[in-house]
């Protein structure tokens, strides 16, 4: 039967990845980096320090990666109280809202920075429906590592066979796979050249899992 919905956030939650994009394009400039689409996209679901550890080895920079971390979070705050026009995803509200009145759990599971993610949930008064939140950023592995949905199952009091994920990138996907975890991959017009493969369901409308209709995938 299922218990709780673990969802990630940017992507799932908020379409805040041309802010990040942004920030990370400002931070690259800084330092001199000529970074690929194709390589950005494949940091899709990554935590931030997992991502600028990577660029440092691949660069061989002289700076440690913590200096790219601040840097580019710098820019995301910038850009996010300046950017009026950042809205939820279609349809992602409602969803939240039918979970939380299904008696659903609800834990947010998300790469993004304990900072930003309470940016984001203070901007759209998401707190009172989420039991707890995980930041990737405070983990020693990051997405595709399965660590945060296995402690976000944990939070949510409910074994990972009553759990379901909500993702969107190919690393989120491989850790909710590498979890064990039923996992849906919420594609949309901002996903890029991510692999929905691993994927338990793929669905581009949050309609199509709201909680009379998913809960056929968890017998009782």
């Amino acid at each position: 039967m299922l218990k709780a919905v673990l969802f990630d956030m940017d992507g799932v939650i908020v379409n805040s990845e041309p802010l990040h994009r942004k920030a990370y394009n400002q931070m690259f400039a800084d330092f001199g980096l000529e970074v690929s689409p194709a390589h950005y996209n494949s940091f899709t679901g990554q935590a931030t320090l997992a991502i600028c550890e990577k660029l440092c080895q691949t660069f061989e920079l002289p700076q440690h990666p913590a200096e790219m971390v601040s840097r580019k979070r710098h820019y995301f705050k910038e850009f996010f109280e300046n950017d009026s026009a950042l809205e939820l995803i279609p349809g992602v509200r409602e969803r939240i809202q039918d979970y939380y009145d299904a008696g659903l759990q609800l834990v947010l599971a998300s790469s993004a920075s304990m900072s930003n993610i309470n940016q984001i949930f203070n901007r759209f008064e998401l707190d009172q429906y989420f039991v707890a939140k995980l930041s990737g950023g405070d983990l020693p592995a990051s997405k595709p590592h399965p660590e945060i949905f296995i402690k976000a199952a944990e939070a949510s009091g409910f074994e990972r066979s009553n759990c379901m994920v909500i993702e969107d990138s190919t690393n989120g996907i491989k850790a909710a796979h590498a979890a064990g975890i039923f996992c849906v991959a919420y594609k949309s017009q901002h996903s890029h050249n991510q692999d929905y493969q691993l994927a338990d369901m793929v669905i581009q409308d949050f309609s199509a899992i709201a909680s009379d209709k998913i809960t056929q995938f968890f017998p009782n």
